[in-house]
């Protein structure tokens, strides 16, 4: 066997792992962007329910609270919200530019005048139990915690339902491409919010015919670690109930707006807009699987970003150069060779975490570190996710660092219920 085909064979390294909390409630946090430990390590964000796989209303409530990981890990409730969904939870994090064990959250406001009737933001200090509301609800918040980025969750409703919030009444009709809408920055301080680029904005910039008869949105907003850049998705689809169908741009800016550059595009000829098309017979994973998407993208540091998707025609983990035209190198080729939720470890991006979509046949998924130095993958364990669950109810593992890049966090539900488990790999992170 060759060197490279050596390297090409994942290499069983489990580690560790132990379920957090126990009870009768399920537990999750969401998504894989966000440290979900506060900066000592101690306290572990969580929403908690009733329920493991639920058909989500507006009244359907999530509590939010903490593990305290040092008193044998009892939860602590703070609050509760129906702004959540099962993909992303509330947005709940931990402010780390603001002083003491700040986090904020998603919720309803029941302020009809709002300019996303309903919908706000919570603002709560752990340690006084004051809170306040922010007008807007937030995607991603900056890593400075000085500003917070925001999208409508009605519109994500319609145009992806996985990651919007259901709202009474709804759906409703939305216009495709409107120039009072788009991506929203709100001040966290003042709670100020404007406009920074607008969906007709986004559908003028380097237009495509296939964007004319489109319904637009944004997803995967992500600021890097200086606060000082913008990522995000641009979507535009006119089948939303076929996520075969999206077509995908990805797009940086500065956090005014300006400066916008677009890194990849990946439009195609799409047959699934036929009328003879059946959307019903689109697996649930079969869209994370195209060879068309792009996903997951996330800043490596400053100026790099990770993504899976589309370039020169062939689909792999590329790491891309927001500066630099052109700069774009694979990552894993031959080893990482499917989507997942990546990340770099917080204290050495020698260390890619990532994980897999369920298999198709034994339903399991896969949990990995990559080595950047070695080009070697190192898989954590495997966990069974039920076929039963829908793309809205699915629970991916979204593995989440540490502070300290030494443990991980997933959510899973390969023991019958939805739990957050803490990973140990420490002992591969730190092996000579």
């Amino acid at each position: 066997m060759s060197s490279t085909e050596f390297l090409e064979q994942p290499v069983r390294a489990p580690a560790p792992c132990r379920r957090v909390g126990g009870g009768i409630h399920h537990h999750f946090f969401g998504y894989y962007n966000k440290s979900t430990w506060d900066r000592s390590g101690r306290y572990l964000l969580a929403q908690q329910v009733p329920w493991m796989d639920a058909e989500l209303t507006p009244t359907s409530a999530a509590r939010i609270g903490y593990f305290d990981l040092q008193d044998n890990d009892r939860f602590h409730a703070v609050g509760d919200t129906t702004a959540w969904n099962w993909q992303m939870g509330s947005q709940l994090q931990w402010l780390d530019g603001a002083p003491g064990r700040q986090l904020i959250f998603n919720s309803r406001t029941g302020d009809a005048d709002a300019f996303y009737p309903g919908f706000g933001a919570t603002v709560l200090d752990v340690d006084t139990g004051a809170r306040r509301q922010l007008p807007m609800p937030v995607y991603v918040v900056a890593p400075d915690s000085r500003y917070a980025l925001s999208v409508d969750y009605r519109r994500l409703y319609v145009t992806h339902q996985t990651i919007g919030y259901a709202e009474a009444g709804g759906p409703f009709e939305l216009p495709l491409a409107p120039a009072d809408d788009g991506i929203h920055a709100t001040d966290l301080a003042t709670g100020t919010a404007r406009l920074l680029v607008s969906y007709q904005d986004l559908r003028q910039f380097h237009p495509r015919a296939s964007m004319d008869k489109a319904i637009h949105w944004v997803s995967h907003i992500e600021i890097n670690p200086s606060s000082s850049r913008v990522l995000f998705l641009h979507r535009w689809t006119e089948r939303v109930k076929d996520e075969t169908c999206f077509l995908h741009r990805l797009l940086t800016m500065n956090p005014d707006g300006s400066d916008l550059r677009l890194l990849e595009c990946s439009d195609h000829p799409l047959p699934q807009l036929s009328d003879d098309f059946d959307p019903a017979a689109v697996g649930t994973f079969d869209y994370e699987k195209s060879e068309y998407q792009i996903s997951h993208p996330l800043w490596q540091d400053d100026e790099h970003i990770i993504v899976w998707g589309p370039h020169a025609g062939k689909i792999h983990y590329h790491l891309y150069h927001d500066r630099v035209d052109g700069e774009v190198r694979v990552i894993g080729d031959g080893v990482l060779v499917e989507n997942g939720h990546m990340t770099f470890s917080p204290v050495d991006k020698r260390w890619l975490l990532s994980d897999t979509y369920p298999d198709a046949q034994t339903h399991e998924r896969v949990l990995f570190l990559f080595d950047m130095e070695s080009g070697r993958r190192h898989d954590l364990g495997s966990f069974y996710a039920t076929p039963d669950l829908s793309k809205e109810n699915r629970c991916d593992l979204h593995p989440r660092w540490s502070r300290d890049g030494r443990q991980v966090c997933i959510d899973s539900v390969h023991e019958s219920q939805r739990q957050m488990y803490i990973v140990d790999v420490s002992g591969i992170v730190e092996r000579p």
